[in-house]
């Protein structure tokens, strides 16, 4: 199977990258484009047999998978320079949650799904969301998902969730890695201690804490009711923390999501020239 990558940007690259590590894919079997031709040079350097090409047609005239890695707005480019190549028997996967399955499926005369993959695949770990159009058959799935589970834990929903599952599994890391840096970052201030080492402990703290949620078949609360003996130095500082954070994550989750439809609505307009159905 020959697989295309039209973008080599961070989640590009860093699926080519997991793909080569877990040796679900070989060099020889993979060709890439960008609109910056240097960064796909540049893998293909880094990965012998890699063919980086200039144009997007060549990747799509050559592949049998084809994943979609551009930002919302440079679809519709990468799109049409993609349509006279693309044959019904291709698969076409985007991994950009604002460009809905519809927008490819009414232009693209093939097969579409959607991905969207986690920062923590690059370590062969997390989940990658799956979402399905109308012609994708059960052969299909399981090809991709055969791929898609060298490098992390597929998981197929409705696309109504994109974007609030995205939140939990691809914007996850960097939110409680923000709440981590600060949790350390007050510690080094409050008490001296030397910053690597404080990153080194909580650094093990959460992933032992991850393991707890997996492995261990813990919920979240029963982790806090285990640490947190009543009257103790643990549940006085979770008493703070549900004050001072109180509503937050709701403000959170209004805030991804009304980016999310405004990305929406700009990919509409790229695509079909004005709003369509309100988006």
């Amino acid at each position: 199977m020959n697989v295309g990558f039209i973008g080599t940007g961070t989640m590009g690259s860093l699926l080519v990258e997991a793909f080569l590590k877990a040796k679900a894919l070989r060099p020889t079997q993979i060709s890439v484009s960008n609109r910056t031709y240097a960064k796909a040079q540049a893998l293909a350097e880094r990965y012998p047999g890699l063919r980086a090409v200039h144009a997007n047609a060549a990747v799509a005239a050559n592949s049998d998978l084809i994943f979609l890695c551009v930002k919302p707005l440079e679809f519709k480019k990468a799109v049409d320079d993609m349509l006279p190549f693309i044959r019904p028997d291709q698969l076409v996967v985007s991994i950009t949650s604002p460009v809905l399955i519809s927008h490819l499926e009414e232009i693209l005369p093939c097969k579409i799904a959607k991905v969207i993959p986690s920062v923590t695949n690059v370590i062969l770990s997390g989940a990658t969301l799956c979402i399905y159009g109308g012609r994708i058959e059960a052969g299909d799935r399981e090809r991709l998902e055969s791929l898609l589970s060298r490098i992390s834990s597929p998981l197929q929903i409705d696309e109504p969730y994109t974007r609030i599952v995205s939140d939990l599994s691809s914007c996850g890391p960097a939110f409680m890695c923000y709440l981590l840096e600060q949790f350390v970052e007050a510690a080094v201030r409050e008490t001296g201690i030397p910053r690597d080492d404080a990153y080194k402990v909580a650094g093990a703290m959460l992933s032992g804490t991850g393991r707890l949620l997996t492995e261990g078949g813990l919920s979240p609360g029963e982790v806090q009711a285990k640490v947190a003996v009543p009257g103790g130095i643990t549940a006085q500082a979770l008493d703070l923390l549900r004050r001072e954070t109180s509503g937050v994550f709701n403000r959170l989750i209004k805030t991804t999501h009304a980016k999310y439809d405004e990305d929406v609505a700009k990919v509409a307009v790229s695509f079909y020239g004005e709003e369509v159905n309100g988006q």
